[in-house]
């Protein structure tokens, strides 16, 4: 009997769990008509797990420990220890969605950033949700050149360590260059001295933080 050829539809749903760290600025609860700007923050490989401390050891969860003001709605989600963040990206957007659901977000300006494993993250999940993201800023991560296509309209800032030995700068040189051959609208630091840790000059670097807002969705609308 010859194969037939068949289509199969149907709906499913997923159950997701994540732990999540949430920094709400001082003035969340006491300026209720604001629409705060949201920050998505993506951890490397040496803070998964199932302990949320290991997530404050660097980066915007941090930053954010340190300052009650920090004038951002931030999620720094842990990765559990056997995964990786291309795994998890339905559990990230349901995070997000949820987060915009329940408190002052403003919608047109969430914001995509992660350092090692949480840069190759912040490639992958961009790439895989064009146009939920006002801007991204990957660190010391790459991703795959061939998918460019999907980040052309987002707003861009990769940031390398030149003497990074753990993940080599050339993962992000290969997706500035195929982003710039494209029309992407990116930009590159090269920290001429630093090894792998190139998140900490990245994230006390307050022109981060304007450039994050300085890009809305709205504006691309």
């Amino acid at each position: 009997m010859s194969q037939t050829a068949n289509k199969f539809e149907k709906e499913i749903t997923k159950r997701v769990r994540m732990k999540y760290l949430l920094h709400l600025p001082d003035q969340h609860e006491k300026e209720s008509s604001i629409k705060w700007p949201l920050i998505l923050f993506l951890h490397g490989a040496g803070e998964r797990g199932d302990d949320l401390e290991l997530v404050k050891a660097h980066g915007i969860p941090m930053i954010a420990e340190r300052d009650p003001s920090f004038p951002f709605i931030t999620i720094s989600p842990q990765c559990p220890e056997d995964s990786f963040w291309n795994a998890e990206q339905d559990g990230l957007m349901a995070l997000v969605d949820e987060i915009i659901a329940n408190y002052n977000v403003d919608p047109d300006r969430i914001y995509l950033t992660g350092l090692s494993m949480g840069g190759y993250g912040t490639w992958h999940l961009a790439a895989e949700y064009p146009g939920r993201f006002a801007a991204i800023a990957p660190i010391c991560g790459g991703g795959n050149p061939n998918r460019v296509h999907e980040l052309i309209g987002t707003p861009t800032w990769a940031f390398h360590g030149a003497k990074d030995d753990i993940v080599p700068i050339a993962e992000s040189k290969k997706m500035v260059d195929a982003l710039r051959e494209n029309g992407g609208n990116v930009s590159f630091t090269i920290y001429p001295e630093s090894n792998h840790n190139s998140w900490t000059e990245t994230y006390d670097n307050p022109e981060l933080y304007s450039w994050f807002l300085g890009h809305s969705l709205m504006v691309r609308k």
